[in-house]
């Protein structure tokens, strides 16, 4: 892997995390979404505490505090994005959910043209809102509580990553995550968890959404500037409305590939130059 150029590891990262989120759409109607939620989380989790093997003793009260809202954010982010899913095209989940990451890219900022950008991705937003058949109002708002978690984990990785060493606090954060998605998950369950095509899709999905990007883009951020890799994630819904067609057949109209292109514009220019960190998600 270390001769291959760092960012073909990141675009094979983002087809794997919308490949793995198109395949997980395709079995709602087997599972209830915050079931599968709970799956894909409970066997990435197994797989990251047999590779870890993080040390709790010894942490400080801020330290726990630390992984303890990240873990909600990650629980938080997975849950709402499924649930999106299920009321919304893929494609336009995650745009609505790019949202997130971008007004935490321009908070703060001073500069005029970071509120063109804003406004630019407020121009998307608002003709996703303009489509003719109408988006579902609940899965447009999970989509934006998808996009608030994943600017809270970024926001919160780099502290975090400062006091837990290696893979300690994603780990720790992912089993807070399987503990706070145990309860929807096993309360929507119903028949679900006796069935092994559950169990072995959402095992793939573990590994497509979670475990294969997350160690390609752990090996590609050794070498690629933190500009370049935003640039690229923001592709991330593009990326996302392909494979839905794919998978799914869910192909969309050129109002909501339009505004997918402003929120996409609006995103490399926003986040270039500023520190971008993927969710072990999708």
């Amino acid at each position: 892997m270390a001769r291959v150029n760092p960012v073909v590891l990141v675009l094979i990262a983002i087809a794997s995390v919308q490949f793995g989120a198109a395949v997980a759409k395709g079995i709602f109607t087997a599972a209830h979404p915050a079931t599968l939620s709970f799956l894909r989380v409970t066997i990435a989790t197994t797989v990251f505490l047999v590779i870890a093997r993080p040390r709790w003793s010894g942490r400080t009260l801020r330290d726990w505090l630390l992984v303890l809202g990240y873990g909600l954010c990650l629980a938080g982010m997975n849950l709402a994005i499924y649930l999106s899913f299920a009321r919304i095209p893929i494609g336009v989940a995650v745009t609505l959910e790019f949202v997130g990451p971008l007004a935490l890219a321009v908070i703060g900022s001073r500069r005029l043209i970071d509120l063109g950008w804003v406004l630019l991705a407020a121009m998307g937003v608002g003709l996703l809102g303009a489509l003719p058949i109408g988006l579902d109002p609940v899965g447009v708002a999970l989509a934006l509580l998808a996009g608030a978690m994943w600017a809270g984990y970024i926001a919160l990785a780099g502290p975090m990553g400062r006091r837990w060493e290696g893979l300690s606090g994603l780990t720790t954060g992912s089993l807070l995550g399987f503990v706070i998605l145990a309860v929807p998950g096993l309360l929507l369950a119903g028949d679900s968890l006796g069935r092994s095509s559950v169990w072995a899709t959402m095992a793939l999905v573990a590994l497509l959404s979670t475990v294969i990007p997350y160690g390609l883009e752990l090996h590609a951020r050794r070498s690629i500037k933190a500009s370049t890799f935003g640039i690229l994630m923001s592709i991330e819904p593009a990326a996302a409305a392909i494979f839905a067609w794919l998978v799914l057949g869910e192909w969309l109209g050129w109002v909501e590939w339009l505004a997918m292109a402003l929120v996409i514009t609006a995103s490399v220019g926003a986040v270039r130059g500023a520190h971008v960190t993927r969710r072990p998600a999708g």
